[in-house]
């Protein structure tokens, strides 16, 4: 796989592989970010990283109580290694736990995509947003108000409610942004709060290589209103960059303009304001 790679390509998955390690390493649960390291080792061929990587997917599958992922993912790696006594093991194990958990009714789980904003919209669900959009303006009134951080007044001073009829002119300045400009709550702590709640990862930007083309291609509009990037795809999944993960209607507008699954990331504001500044010129 290596040799079909250009000297770009190799760099942009090197670049990868160090960043998502880091992040993996903070967030040892994140499966959809090791997925995403699995893949970046693959396509360089260095097959042992790949079946470490496999095994830490299945153990975060495991923590998680999804057992029947973490059997899967166990044996994507026998069917590579047939003689991997660690896999083995821990599918017996897997087994053998799912075996004497009682039967319980069926009950609706979280998908996958429903880490952060939502990909997947039932259309009931879209026409209810035409009529109420959920921009997380509720969820972070839960997390910064109610929980006493600021005042209500000072929240609504910050929150942005931009025009729904008319592209913006510029990127709408984020929430937090501007509780930070106002000096309500410094940046550093609403984006760690922010993390906690929602167990996003928060990736750094300003040393990541982003995809520009790919960002070029995206909505303007949906980019500048919710203050969102899309910037780096990998296989059929697109990495995309928020300061709100709680926003579903970003995931709505973008998600109708891409049609691969959108993984999201919380990043800094500022970062994400200057970039798209630059790509909408």
């Amino acid at each position: 796989m290596l040799g079909t790679l250009n000297p770009s390509e190799e760099a942009q998955l090197r670049q990868t592989i160090e960043m998502f390690e880091v992040i993996t390493q903070s967030q040892p649960q994140d499966y959809q970010s090791l997925e995403i390291l699995k893949e970046a080792y693959l396509k360089l061929g260095m097959e042992p990283e790949v079946i470490l990587t496999s095994k830490r997917i299945a153990q975060a599958y495991v923590q998680l109580g999804q057992l029947s992922s973490a059997i899967l993912e166990y044996e994507t790696i026998l069917q590579r290694h047939p003689e991997d006594r660690d896999a083995m093991e821990a599918m017996a194990q897997i087994e053998s736990k799912a075996n004497n958990l009682t039967k319980l009714p069926p009950m609706e789980i979280e998908l996958p995509s429903q880490r952060g904003p939502t990909t997947l919209i039932s259309r009931k669900a879209k026409a209810a947003a035409q009529l109420d959009v959920d921009d997380g303006r509720a969820q972070m009134h839960k997390i910064f108000v109610e929980s006493k951080l600021i005042s209500a007044g000072d929240f609504e001073m910050c929150w942005p409610v931009p025009s729904l009829s008319a592209p913006p002119a510029k990127t709408i300045d984020p929430f937090i942004q501007q509780l930070a400009e106002k000096q309500f709550m410094a940046l550093d702590k609403s984006l760690k709060l922010l993390a906690d709640r929602s167990r996003l990862a928060l990736i750094p930007l300003d040393r990541y290589d982003l995809d520009m083309e790919l960002a070029r291609n995206s909505s303007r509009e949906f980019c500048q209103r919710w203050c969102v990037l899309p910037f780096d795809r990998m296989s059929k999944t697109v990495l995309v960059a928020t300061c709100n993960p709680f926003n579903k209607q970003a995931a709505i507008d973008l998600g109708s303009t891409i049609k691969n699954r959108l993984l999201w990331y919380l990043a800094p504001p500022n970062d994400l304001v200057r970039i798209l500044g630059k790509i909408f010129r």
